[in-house]
């Protein structure tokens, strides 16, 4: 491969995002920016799908990094498209800026909050984390629609910073204009199933998909609220029926609450691509809401990174896992010492946690104790790689890009 300077990729990288801010604006398309800590790609992935409904719809790629993934994605933009909806993600300060000179979204959506990208190495602080992330609705202009999760404390008061008209979801039925009963939800490893609520028809929907977990159904509120919003700016309608039977057929990502087939006979509940104190909780909370019969649950976690108080929030989850329907957990990397202890003195027995100090010692174990028809739980950051385990534990060896040392303490 030709090697390349630096210099030269930062000048085309500049001349490339000039031209893609230019090009975009000459298109006629909706702009639509997403934005949060948790949920962006889920949500990017359920709007793009429905507004597919109404028009020729496009997407930010889910493998790039978002500072190159929004000016190519601008550039694949064409006179024909409708909707484009535009992946926000941000780790250090002032990049939501470097987006915004691209994009200008007239629809805005903030899925949630949680301390991701707070080290000192990124963002620093979740105070400038929310700064960073309020700059999209912020940026919304007064005819334009901010779609905020009301449930979500940090995002609620985001509300006080935008110009344009707010459509709140969550679960509280006097202030959202969809929400879910809590009451309703019905969790299985075939998905989930929830009544909503449109305030404006005062009519209840029943809603099944094949997405597993409460965190999934934020997103299709957001989704639909998206699609509510995107409706006034076209001269399309389509039935909420029809939105229904949309999300009957949505799969999970594959990594994302997605069920695979495991070693030995075992089942997997795929949550390995990404890992914050948010959608940790969300996962291991699922898991437990499951009612599983043929087998243990069996949990295995790897460190959530990027934090600003690692071991606070490491805690937190072996406190939550203390309470919750799980039968085994084993943590990899020195951060899970912090949650095997803590799950130890919220209740969950000595003899059923084990802190590995890397995937071969966490595979050695898992082998002692699986047994066909057991239910794995993965979950970690990227990074971390989690899925390794199961790769040695069936007798491959990992890929060299897979193979990374023992995780630092952060």
């Amino acid at each position: 491969m030709t090697y390349i300077p630096p210099f030269y990729k930062k000048i085309f990288h500049s001349t490339r995002r000039a031209f893609a801010k230019y090009w975009l604006s000459l298109m006629p398309a909706l702009q639509i920016g997403i934005t949060g800590s948790q949920g962006k790609t889920n949500t990017s992935w359920v709007v793009t799908r429905i507004l597919s409904l109404i028009g020729s719809t496009m997407k930010t790629d889910t493998n790039l990094d978002t500072i190159y993934n929004v000016p190519m994605t601008a550039l694949r933009v064409g006179p024909w498209t409708k909707f484009v909806v535009f992946e926000l993600g941000v780790d250090h300060p002032n990049e939501m800026d470097l987006h915004l000179q691209i994009v200008k979204p007239k629809i805005g959506i903030v899925t949630g909050i949680s301390p991701v990208h707070t080290d000192q190495e990124h963002l620093g602080s979740l105070e400038n984390l929310i700064t960073e992330k309020r700059k999209l609705i912020e940026a919304l202009p007064e005819y334009g629609f901010a779609i905020l999760n009301y449930d979500d404390t940090n995002v609620r008061e985001m509300g006080n910073s935008t110009k344009a008209k707010i459509l709140w979801y969550g679960t509280d039925a006097t202030n959202c204009d969809v929400w879910v009963d809590p009451e309703s939800i019905r969790l299985s490893l075939s998905g989930t199933e929830f009544k909503l609520f449109f305030t404006d028809l005062k009519k209840f929907f029943t809603v099944t998909t094949g997405l597993i977990g409460k965190h999934h159904i934020y997103t299709i509120m957001s989704a639909l609220l998206t699609f509510k919003a995107a409706q006034t700016f076209s001269d399309m309608n389509v039935s909420i029926d029809r939105l229904i039977d949309t999300f009957n057929v949505l799969k999970p990502l594959v990594g994302r609450m997605s069920i695979e087939t495991g070693p030995l006979g075992t089942m997997i509940l795929n949550d390995s691509l990404r890992a914050n104190p948010s959608s940790t909780a969300a996962g291991l909370i699922t898991l437990s809401q499951i009612e599983y019969t043929k087998g243990k649950k069996i949990v295995i976690l790897a460190e959530m990174g990027e934090l600003q108080n690692p071991q606070e929030e490491h805690i937190k989850i072996g406190k939550l896992i203390g309470d919750l329907d799980i039968d085994i957990v084993i943590g990899i990397g020195p951060m899970q010492k912090y949650v095997i202890e803590e799950a130890v003195r919220s209740g969950l027995s000595k003899n059923d946690v084990y802190f590995a100090k890397d995937v071969y010692d966490a595979a050695i174990f898992l082998k002692k104790v699986l047994q066909k028809g057991d239910l794995i739980y993965l979950k970690g950051s990227l990074y971390r790689h989690v899925e390794r385990v199961l790769m040695i534990l069936e007798g491959k060896k990992p890929p060299a890009d897979l193979i990374l040392e023992v995780s630092k303490v952060e």
